[in-house]
């Protein structure tokens, strides 16, 4: 059914119908209950080009992916999104997800900034330095950002303690007897892993041992990835007691390395990792049960939409800037540190 259909079945103009679902307050709200009732019934939905006509807004939001690798095959991402759209869904916000290359992401941020087929643009991992933000800022388009920024003052965002939840890991550990200790972190480019970075270093400073016993590793965090560091590391002559894991699929390529090499978790080896929550991967179901530090990356992207959409709504960029305690949750695969290695 179209416009014209559904205003003919209420026997109202065309223009009271268009005006009556998009919120104008010069509709009555018996008349807007009555034609969103209608509309509900037979399942009418404003095209997106009749809607910005109408609104002058595209009721989308932007996500831009890395197209180089399946997305949609990556759990973390898909949870993410799962959050993104829970909310958007809710206040009739649809969400475009643009394709794009590392080398042409800054382009596809550019084309969603001008096209107008967006409200607000959802940005994440936000990196080191990041054109993406300053492109969005010149260009003065409403953004929001799924993480700490490297310049934070006038930008929306929210993010978990990444800083503290690897201090608390790794004193955790220390406080166990460990001390030569693996971390397998993200990509040195990402706030992210900066910030767990100097969380563990911290720690070991806090607790007055030399940092050069944090053998600390940068990578795309894969369980593949995960594996042949953890390897690498287990075989060499300064072979770590425990191993700081920057998510549950770098956990798994760690429990295989062991498992390869002969080595219990935890008599052998400690393992804490961090736990986006993500339902394919619950930590309780490994064995052993895994440490970790924890926090919902759903309810991360349900946040980030709320956020996405109030800046739709006129809120003013900085106006909410949000970071999420991340709580210790210490199971069976941590245990004090091996008397010899």
């Amino acid at each position: 059914m179209n416009l014209k259909e559904l205003a003919a079945e209420l026997h109202l103009s065309q223009t009271t119908v268009s005006r009556a679902l998009n919120g104008y307050p010069e509709v009555s709200e018996k008349t807007r209950e009555i034609v969103l009732a209608a509309a509900q019934r037979f399942g009418y939905r404003p095209s997106p080009a009749a809607r910005r006509l109408a609104t002058g807004r595209a009721h989308a939001l932007g996500v831009v992916f890395n197209a180089e690798r399946n997305a949609f095959m990556d759990p973390l991402f898909v949870e993410y999104l799962a959050g993104v759209a829970e909310t958007s869904a809710k206040e009739g916000f649809d969400i475009l997800i643009s394709p794009s290359t590392p080398r042409d992401e800054i382009v596809s941020f550019g084309r969603l900034a001008r096209d107008g087929t967006v409200d607000v643009v959802i940005l994440s991992a936000p990196q080191v330095t990041d054109a993406r933000i300053a492109l969005l800022s010149e260009l003065k388009f409403p953004f929001v950002v799924h993480g700490r920024p490297p310049a934070p003052a006038g930008i929306s965002y929210i993010d978990i303690d990444n800083f503290g939840a690897f201090q608390q890991a790794t004193s955790f550990l220390i406080q166990l007897g460990h001390r030569r200790i693996t971390l397998i972190n993200g990509e040195e480019h990402f706030t992210f892993a900066q910030d767990r970075s100097r969380g563990a270093a911290i720690a070991f400073a806090a607790a007055g041992l030399p940092n050069d016993l944090l053998d600390e590793h940068f990578m795309s965090m894969t369980a593949e990835n995960a594996y042949r560091c953890a390897r690498q590391a287990l075989e060499s002559d300064a072979r770590p007691t425990a191993i700081l894991c920057g998510s549950i699929l770098v956990a798994l390529g760690v429990l295989r390395a062991a498992a390869e090499l002969g080595l219990e978790v935890p008599r052998d080896l400690s393992i804490v990792a961090h736990d986006d929550e993500m339902p394919a991967f619950p930590a309780e179901q490994f064995h052993p049960q895994l440490t970790t530090t924890r926090s919902s990356i759903r309810a991360a992207g349900a946040r980030v939409a709320e956020m996405a959409l109030a800046r739709v709504a006129g809120q003013k960029p900085g106006a909410v800037a949000e970071v999420w305690p991340v709580q210790l949750i210490v199971r069976g695969s941590t245990a004090a540190a091996p008397e010899k290695v």
